[in-house]
């Protein structure tokens, strides 16, 4: 899908989940069915996706992490999609650099680290190495509730 300065403008005043297709049209001087058909569009198209999100850091007894993954097969696209699946994982990225993946991951009350290793990491083949990361503090980290 080609995005045309009207769709990125969209996106931008989208930034603000609640804003009502009503008042971006009126700032973006276009009609209210342009909006919602661009919209709707994109989010056919996969470009957008509406959802709620949250800060981890405001959510007791939950942590954000990141785990980069080293493994011993170069199917990452194939790996990235079997740790998409696993519990926590908000987000999955085949990265360049020292390790293979990053995975973006939410921890919470009775799901912390040593579960998500034990089980969840270990039902994974072809896992060479790993490293954690944990954020301590977040600056414009907002993620899907996934737990």
């Amino acid at each position: 899908m080609r995005l045309d300065g009207v769709n990125l403008a969209i996106l931008r005043l989208l930034r603000e989940g609640r804003r009502s297709f009503k008042s971006i049209a009126a700032q973006l001087e276009v009609s209210e069915n342009t909006v919602r058909g661009r919209i709707r569009r994109m989010a056919e198209e996969g470009v957008l996706a509406v959802s709620g999100l949250v800060d981890p850091d405001t959510l007791e007894g939950h942590r954000a992490i990141l785990v980069g993954v080293k493994l011993k097969t170069p199917d990452l696209v194939k790996k990235g999609e079997e740790f998409s699946r696993l519990k926590g994982v908000v987000a999955v990225s085949v990265v360049t650099g020292r390790f293979d993946l990053v995975l973006l991951v939410l921890l919470g009350p009775g799901f912390d680290l040593l579960e998500f290793f034990t089980r969840e990491v270990s039902r994974i083949r072809d896992v060479l190495s790993t490293e954690t990361f944990v954020i301590y503090k977040n600056f414009n980290l907002r993620i899907p509730y996934a737990l």
